[in-house]
């Protein structure tokens, strides 16, 4: 891509459309298209354009600026008009440092990728029964509106426990699609870390064994509460609890400002992404990616952040694992230096 493209970046709706594409059929390159996109992002999103003002245009998707996410909280990061947002989904807030705002102006994208992701991850959209609040009762949160994309209104369960587990034991147990619509498909339990906590502590000293090819997905984990429960501890309830081994529970790991998402099975397993997102483990203090096996902070590219930014600096730390990471938790203090010298640099303009 040359400096001739980059003064004259595609159209959001244009770039829109071949990713919803490629999202839909695979058939593309992700480094031509989140070239494309970075070009048109950073000359529409006045933030970006600061943040990269310093930067060369880069040659491949692992040059790309990595917008931090204290950006979310503290401006707009957005490449279109106000007037057109659809949608705005914000994190909890939990932290004392505000609320992250994702702006949308369509969800067509996010909703094709969202539920793309979840079946490349093996998962079923039959039987999803969800541990979480509706998307009526929590309309700015983005996962229970994905949440909302795979299970009908009557598999919402936040918190009635009782009505959980009776609607568990109208399934038939099967492991493998229904064959017709009389057949329930066995279910997908779908849930936050607390909330499957909290399911466990209302069963008490009893169990509630789930049918045979039940799998849980558990995201997210205790912020803004003062429970911190190992994730080997967990599993080990999801086994005790409800009968199921580690290899049959699953991780969802996303964010507000992200629009696609990254699974994972069992215990020590690395996380994996669909083809239209990527992810890199740097180092904090080079903002160098770290050797294969090595410790740093996960950077995120994703091409179904269209109308925002495509690449993302997280404050999370993981482990490198090839292509793919190993989470391993938050560290609110493992922003690199360079992404926190040019993120004060670009707010800085905007006050």
């Amino acid at each position: 891509m040359t400096e001739q493209k980059l003064s004259q970046p595609a159209d959001l709706g244009v770039m829109e459309k071949k990713i919803l594409a490629f999202v839909g059929s695979g058939e593309s390159f992700f480094d031509d298209l989140i070239l494309e996109l970075h070009a048109c992002q950073r000359a529409a999103c006045p933030p970006y354009g600061a943040y990269c003002a310093s930067a060369p245009f880069p040659a491949s998707w692992r040059e790309i600026p990595a917008m931090p996410l204290a950006a979310f909280r503290q401006t707009a990061i957005r490449c279109f008009p106000e007037a057109e947002t659809l949608r705005t989904f914000r994190t909890s807030g939990t932290t004392g440092e505000g609320y992250g705002q994702h702006h949308f102006r369509t969800v067509e994208l996010y909703r094709t990728a969202a539920l793309a992701g979840w079946r490349k991850a093996g998962l079923s959209e039959s039987n999803v029964l969800c541990l979480l609040p509706t998307p009526e009762t929590a309309p700015h949160s983005s996962l229970a509106c994905m949440a909302g994309w795979l299970a009908p209104a009557e598999n919402f369960f936040p918190g009635n426990w009782e009505a959980l587990c009776a609607k568990v034991k109208t399934t038939s147990g099967r492991s493998s699609p229904p064959k017709s619509d009389r057949e329930v498909a066995s279910p997908v339990l779908f849930g936050t870390a607390l909330a499957f906590l909290d399911f466990f502590e209302w069963l008490g000293e009893r169990t509630f064994p789930l049918p045979a090819g039940t799998i849980a997905v558990e995201t997210g984990g205790y912020k803004g509460t003062r429970r911190d429960l190992p994730k080997a501890d967990l599993y080990a309830l999801f086994e005790k609890k409800l009968g199921l081994p580690a290899a049959a529970v699953g991780n969802e790991y996303g964010m507000t400002e992200l629009s696609s998402q990254f699974y994972t099975r069992g215990l020590g397993h690395p996380h994996l992404g669909a083809p239209w997102v990527r992810a890199l483990v740097i180092d904090p203090e080079t903002e160098r990616e770290v050797a294969d096996g090595g410790t740093g902070v996960l950077r995120i590219f994703d091409l179904a952040n269209t109308g925002s930014c495509c690449a993302i600096q997280t404050r999370d730390l993981a482990i490198r694992r090839g292509e793919n990471f190993q989470l391993l938790g938050r560290d609110p203090a493992a922003l690199p230096r360079g992404c926190s010298r040019a993120a004060d640099e670009m707010l800085a303009t905007e006050k």
